[in-house]
């Protein structure tokens, strides 16, 4: 069995899956003049996908620990497909709306199983690097997802972004179907019957369940809130237009995928426990920094943004390689109930964001967030054993 092969193969398949969220986001406009509909009828069709990838996190997670993982994957990844043709030849705003919920379902199993595959296959130090390698491939997608759903735009039109999705995805479920093994594990403890209401109850007792959630739900609000935020900002103290926002919006990304990479050789150094603390640590300090920096200059608040995004990227895959390690047996079904966790997070940062924007700007908005990152960091140092470099 080839582990970097499978790894590979398992995150780029979550990439693809997740081009769905932002592929055809450039072209909103273009498919409210053609299904003659409003914006918002059409924004709807990006929240309600989201929306069921992230209920059907819970839902599956029960399902893969009981059943596998392939067996799941694959019949996702299906579902996934048909969906994204459906998607592709909707007439209509209702039946459009009705196909997204059913992609959304189909595309769930696909980062649930990745995650889940990853934590049964590697051990220890491994794990750690194998989940930023993981983290790393997943962040490309909503990096590069507009820029390619741009581009066959233009040319094809959205319907033409919804058949590269489902031609890509095929190409990479028959990929998954030969090359992937099973991994769940053939010895467990549990009985049938055990999975799903106490498997939750034991994620939520826990220690690192409840700081693993509570990161995840805090870390993915922040990054959002400067997906979100990032454009308000620089247009309304710079007055940048939407090419030069767009920079900006790409330094972020890339300096997170270099973070994300990287996390793993600070976790084998000192394991995940105490890179959790001491990233978020750091994150408050860049988030206080760049309070300051997006006031002086537009040079400053750039490197202040890239900082932030490179130590965010440093602390993503903390969570996951966590998780892999403390919950073996339900380890599906804390992934799914994390994956859930960090999909509320990132639908919260707008609706907070909204709120705190308008009534305090970049200061208080991106000083709330760094409270509730400094929350992380308590919660890190009085719940967890930080004696514990790295657990198998």
């Amino acid at each position: 069995m080839n582990k970097q092969k499978i790894l590979f193969v398992l995150g780029l398949s979550a990439a693809i899956v997740s081009l769905a969220q932002s592929l055809y986001v450039p072209l909103l406009p273009d498919m409210q003049r053609d299904l003659h509909t409003s914006l918002s009828m059409a924004n709807l069709t990006v929240t309600l996908f989201t929306i069921a990838m992230a209920v059907m996190q819970v839902v599956l997670g029960p399902v893969v620990d009981r059943n596998g993982r392939k067996k799941i994957l694959i019949p996702g990844m299906i579902v996934y497909v048909l969906a994204t043709i459906g998607c592709m030849f909707s007439f209509s705003i209702e039946m459009l709306l009705i196909f997204r919920v059913i992609q959304g379902i189909g595309a769930a199993a696909v980062p649930l199983v990745a995650a889940t595959m990853i934590g049964d296959i590697f051990e220890g130090k491994k794990r750690a690097e194998s989940m930023a390698t993981y983290q790393m491939i997943l962040g490309i997608s909503p990096a590069i997802g507009p820029l390619i759903g741009g581009f066959i735009g233009s040319v094809f039109g959205y319907s033409g972004t919804f058949g590269f999705a489902a031609a890509s995805a095929v190409i990479m479920m028959f990929i998954a179907l030969f090359l992937l093994p099973e991994t769940k594990p053939t010895t467990t403890t549990l009985t049938e019957k055990q999975f799903g209401l106490k498997a939750f109850g034991r994620i939520f007792k826990s220690k690192t369940g409840r700081v693993v959630l509570l990161s995840g739900f805090v870390l993915y609000d922040v990054f959002y809130t400067f997906i979100v935020f990032l454009p308000m900002i620089l247009e309304s103290q710079y007055h940048l237009g939407a090419a030069n926002i767009g920079v900006f919006s790409l330094a972020l990304m890339a300096l997170n995928l270099v973070g994300s990479k990287l996390s793993g050789k600070l976790q084998t150094k000192i394991g995940s426990i105490i890179s959790l603390l001491w990233v978020s640590f750091s994150i408050v300090v860049c988030l206080v920094i760049f309070i300051f920096a997006a006031k002086f200059s537009l040079i400053t608040l750039l490197l202040a943004l890239m900082l932030t995004g490179f130590v965010s990227g440093l602390a993503m895959p903390t969570m996951p390689t966590l998780l892999s390690a403390e919950f073996v047996q339900e380890r599906a079904t804390a992934m799914g109930i994390y994956n859930f966790v960090r999909y509320l997070g990132m639908a919260a940062a707008p609706m907070i964001g909204s709120v705190l924007y308008p009534i305090g700007g970049t200061a208080l908005l991106i000083g709330v967030t760094t409270a509730f990152v400094g929350v992380i960091v308590i919660a890190t140092r009085q719940l967890l054993p930080l004696k514990n470099k790295q657990r198998a």
